[in-house]
């Protein structure tokens, strides 16, 4: 449910408060994303708030994400770290802030340029939470079930080593969909829409919808559309294939899968909660200006691509 004031969306499932505890959380390896989170650390100490900053390895600090000592979590880095803090804020139901350091940013809100102007943004209110899907996925080896992972972006099975196709089954609530003879198969959340499915040549998945979008790769002499599913759907993707297969969660590390093997996905109970300083439309300028400036996508006045 969503309150409507002007550009004001509060998701009512959400508890609207102002922040008291932020936790801050740095990419240690991106330059000068540690210096500006000590500095909007101390910006925030200065308008009374309780802050502590750390690396996003940090297992302390994640610890006390984890048992709710924040009621914000602001990351500093790329989309990279802002994933990793996703996936350790939103169990908890800690909003989550961006702070573009790295390169691209898509789902960071803030700059290391213009964190000052639109900081004082969250102490007037002016501000709504955007609530994202998330996906849960759990292997399926020889007939056990693993444990349950937690997607933002996607799931992706895939082909190892071998420079060969797979077989891969969809299945829905346990009927077949389909086979694709492909590179592998995307599940992806709208969120991940704008990433390896994008790259894959899927659709773009506003970020408010609850879908599951399946998008093959490289398919061949197979059904080559995306299919795009409701929250309720139950996926089960399955592989045939004599040589090696993977699995892997949100880019993570792969999880190795033999023929018959499989994963299961649902929608996730948790969402992840986004502040928002923009208004709703942000995202569409948001996507039509990264794509000018890609290569791949900017077209010169001749019609070119450049």
């Amino acid at each position: 449910m969503l309150f409507k004031s002007g550009y004001n969306y509060v998701d009512m499932n959400h508890p609207f408060k102002l922040p008291k505890n932020v936790a801050l959380v740095a990419h240690p390896n991106i330059p000068g994303a540690m210096q500006v989170a000590e500095e909007v650390s101390q910006y925030l100490r200065n308008e009374g708030l309780d802050t502590e900053t750390g690396s996003i390895h940090d297992e302390n600090l994640r610890e006390a994400v984890r048992v709710k000592s924040f009621d914000l979590l602001m990351s500093f880095g790329g989309d990279g770290t802002m994933l990793r803090s996703g996936h350790l804020c939103a169990p908890s139901d800690i909003p989550l802030l961006g702070v573009n350091i790295g390169h691209f940013g898509f789902l960071a809100e803030l700059t290391r340029d213009n964190w000052h102007e639109m900081l004082p943004k969250l102490f007037s209110g002016d501000y709504r939470y955007e609530q994202r899907m998330m996906i849960s996925a759990q292997c399926i080896k020889d007939g056990v079930e693993g444990p349950l992972h937690d997607a933002i972006n996607d799931v992706v099975v895939a082909r190892g080593s071998y420079v060969r196709p797979i077989e891969v089954e969809a299945l829905l609530n346990g009927a077949h969909i389909t086979s694709y003879v492909a590179d592998g198969l995307i599940a992806a959340t709208p969120t991940g829409s704008t990433a390896y499915a994008l790259a894959a040549g899927g659709p773009i998945l506003p970020p408010e919808l609850r879908n599951i979008l399946l998008m093959p790769v490289a398919p061949h002499l197979s059904v080559d559309r995306a299919v795009v599913l409701s929250e309720g759907a139950s996926v089960f993707i399955r592989v045939k294939t004599a040589h090696e297969a993977v699995v892997s969660v949100d880019g993570q590390d792969p999880i190795h899968l033999s023929s018959g093997d499989g994963v299961k996905i649902n929608a996730h109970k948790k969402s992840l909660f986004m502040v928002r300083f923009s208004d709703p439309y942000y995202f569409y300028r948001n996507l039509t200006s990264y794509m000018e400036h890609n290569p791949i996508f900017s077209i010169k006045s001749n019609g070119q691509s450049t």
